[in-house]
């Protein structure tokens, strides 16, 4: 089974004591989903994985954390849900401290991992059950609870199929509904649409809606921006262990400032750089951010319309022909492109499970 029923919903602390000395009820008036001072990891061979991250995440916010691969986002995200011990600084999940009261932890979340944790042997509802079971439902509401996220998954009509006879789309969701069985005030979800095709990707966007309109604070990771700039109130941007920038995705497309103009080019590459050169060069525009794409030249700047077309004369007078121009306001891939130097949905889908964390701490 998957890492969030191994390491036990229901359980209480690590050491098999009681957890209440250290109790916050996670409805506690003011009390954050998560609050995070300092936080660091470094691994047992010396590698910081997180190095000082500072947040705080309040209590039915939809909050997004972006970075690229290795950038130290899985780590964090397993710092949170007990499944990793931090090497310094405190963090509280509804309330409780990672360190002294991961029981409580455990009972107050829920997990979705990048790779779902169903039983293909058993029905979906056979699923479900077991989770209740896992998570210390109480058995007179099992039946109920079962029901409910049946269908609100949608996956009510299907309910004695076995789980390998589902779709991608429809594993992911009932991945997604064991998670939600004890009724988490907070669900962590670590990639949950890698590799699903654009319509159950969507499908599941609306599950997530709905669960964070009924309350539930959601933290989610994703390698997909367009999910993060559809989803999430807020955005975090981790790169290299280290929080660059947060905010609304609003907030974020601001910070890149002015349009960005967009050039299709015929030439091949040494057209495009040639075309990036005379852009950095272009006198019409102050501080702009000049990128080489597939199909030609990306430019960020304040005057991008004002100026766009003089940039074209400027290409065709050198030579270069321009096939495509588009004005347009910037995306979070535009964001991400600024503050990371990269693109985030370049990454393959065999980048995006590529940061494992070992298992021994450096403590």
């Amino acid at each position: 089974m998957g890492s969030k029923r191994a390491d036990g919903a229901a359980r209480g602390s690590d050491d098999g004591t009681s957890d209440q000395t250290d109790a916050a009820p996670a409805d506690a008036r003011g009390v954050p989903a998560i609050d995070v001072d300092h936080l660091q990891l470094v691994y047992a061979d010396g590698t910081a994985a997180v190095r000082g991250v500072d947040l705080t995440v309040p209590q039915g916010e939809f909050f997004g954390f972006l970075g690229p691969n290795g950038a130290g986002k899985t780590t964090t995200i397993k710092v949170f849900a007990t499944l990793l011990s931090p090497t310094d600084g405190e963090v509280r999940v509804n309330g409780f401290d990672v360190q002294s009261a991961p029981g409580k932890i455990r009972e107050s979340i829920g997990y979705m991992a990048q790779e779902t944790s169903v039983d293909p042997e058993l029905t979906a509802e056979e699923n479900l059950r077991f989770a209740c079971e896992a998570y210390g439902v109480p058995r007179g509401e099992r039946a109920d609870r079962v029901a409910e996220l049946l269908d609100l998954v949608e996956l009510a009509d299907v309910a004695d199929k076995r789980a390998d006879e589902f779709s991608g789309g429809m594993k992911k969701r009932l991945d997604a509904a064991t998670a939600l069985v004890h009724r988490p005030p907070l669900v962590f979800l670590d990639e949950p649409t890698t590799g699903l095709d654009p319509k159950a990707r969507n499908r599941l966007w609306d599950y997530f809606r709905d669960i964070n309109d009924r309350g539930t604070t959601i933290f989610l990771t994703t390698q997909y921006l367009e999910e993060a700039d559809q989803l999430c109130d807020r955005l975090a941007v981790i790169l290299n262990g280290e929080i660059v920038a947060d905010g609304s995705p609003a907030a974020l497309k601001r910070r890149v400032g002015g349009e960005v103009l967009d050039l299709e080019l015929d030439g091949g590459r040494p057209a495009r750089d040639r075309a990036a050169e005379i852009a950095r060069e272009f006198d019409g525009f102050e501080d702009a951010t000049v990128s080489v794409t597939d199909e030609g030249v990306s430019v960020t700047a304040e005057a991008a319309r004002q100026r766009g077309t003089d940039l074209l004369v400027a290409l065709r007078d050198a030579g270069l022909t321009v096939t495509g121009f588009n004005v347009r306001s910037p995306t979070l891939d535009d964001v991400f492109l600024a503050i990371t130097g990269e693109g985030l949905e370049a990454r393959t889908e065999a980048d995006a499970g590529a940061e494992t964390a070992p298992e021994e701490v450096s403590r």
